[in-house]
């Protein structure tokens, strides 16, 4: 028994120790480093880095890409940062806002000696802090006597690894009836990760049978669309769609799951809604900022669908890979049933790239 916190609430301090640029601690097999978010860091803490070592800046393979710096590691690059440079010029190449206005960022120098594996952890607990996938590392000697000097997070990479890999397990937290405009009867289920990230929604309309496959659909979080009523996107319409089918057919669950712009969160999603102002589609932004097309998790809608007793789905959906992951996953898609709603001038070309890039059926 011990009072500490474990890995699993170490890698959510230090999540939270990145948002607010503080370093954390890598260590690995006979390395380590200190990282830091770029987002969040401040000179200060730039200079006092600096005084310990030569700083690496680790971006991802689609920023380095754009940048066209060498990533001689194929998924990341590890940029030296000169001596001479200020905190301005890190987050310019962290951050494509400028790249348009300030396209020429070089020359620029990639190291190809050596690990790779504190850099790609480092990018791995920004993107799962909602962070742009960017950090700075200072390789150090000495990794657990700065720990405790400074009260810093200390992570180890065979323990990390496993963790930032699996699906946190989720608990069911409350649930409590809901009567819905759209659906009529319904019950709201809340269910929170182990690991003290975002919580997710279950919505059952009506009382569906669990020996049936249910028809159900999984919803990622759009504040722009659900509630602003955004016309960039279809998502609004299709939440409510997707509500309204299920009060007509008397029973259904919708999943929604705090996975905001693809999973980049809401803040890179503006950053990325920036980007398409400059004439960059949906998918090109999210490379640009330095993410995959899509960072979802559809594992968690699997999960939770499971822990509410269903095995068989009829799926609301126009994304195969959501078909695709629920079947990996163990859960039985017996049809997918099309939601074709919400086109309107202005989001068609958002849903052209959807359909050519990312194989949604519209």
């Amino acid at each position: 028994m011990t009072l500490g916190p474990n890995i699993v609430e170490r890698l959510s301090r230090a999540r939270g120790d990145l948002r607010m640029g503080v370093p954390v601690v890598l260590t690995g097999a006979g390395t380590a480093a200190l990282a830091v978010a770029v987002e969040a860091m401040a000179p200060a803490r730039l200079a006092e880095l600096r005084g310990l070592g030569t700083p690496e800046l680790a971006l991802t393979g689609w920023r380095a890409e754009t940048l066209k710096a060498r990533a001689y590691d194929g998924d990341l690059a590890r940029i030296v940062v000169p001596g001479d440079v200020d905190l301005g010029w890190i987050c310019a190449l962290a951050d494509p806002v400028d790249d348009l206005r300030v396209p020429m960022k070089g020359p620029l120098r990639s190291l190809r000696e050596g690990p790779a594996d504190l850099h790609r952890a480092a990018i791995l607990l920004a993107k799962s802090a909602h962070l742009l996938p960017a950090a700075l590392l200072v390789r150090v000697g000495n990794p657990l006597e700065l720990a405790a000097q400074h009260g810093l997070t200390l992570l180890r990479l065979d323990e990390i690894g496993p963790e930032l890999a699996r699906l946190s397990p989720l608990d069911e937290v409350v649930s409590a009836r809901l009567p819905m405009a759209a659906a009529g009867a319904g019950r709201v289920h809340i269910f929170r990760p182990d690991d003290g990230g975002d919580e997710h929604y279950a919505i059952e309309v009506g009382q569906p049978d669990r020996s049936q496959p249910v028809l159900a659909r999984l919803h990622s979080a759009c504040f722009t669309g659900d509630v602003l009523g955004s016309l960039k996107c279809d998502c609004g319409p299709q939440l409510r769609a997707a509500l309204t089918q299920m009060g007509e057919h008397g029973s259904g669950v919708l999943l929604y799951l705090n996975q905001e712009g693809r999973g980049i969160g809401l803040a890179n999603k503006m950053r990325a809604y920036s980007l398409q102002d400059q004439g960059f589609d949906t998918v090109e932004a999210n490379h640009r900022l330095g993410f995959e097309d899509d960072e979802r998790d559809f594992r968690i809608g699997a999960e939770i669908l499971r822990g509410m007793g269903f095995r068989g789905v009829r799926l609301l959906t126009n994304n195969p890979r959501k078909v695709a992951m629920l079947e990996s996953c163990g859960l039985q898609v017996v049809e997918r049933v099309p939601l074709k709603v919400g086109r309107t001038a202005e989001n068609a070309a958002y849903l052209a790239t959807k359909a050519a890039k990312s194989g949604h059926l519209l």
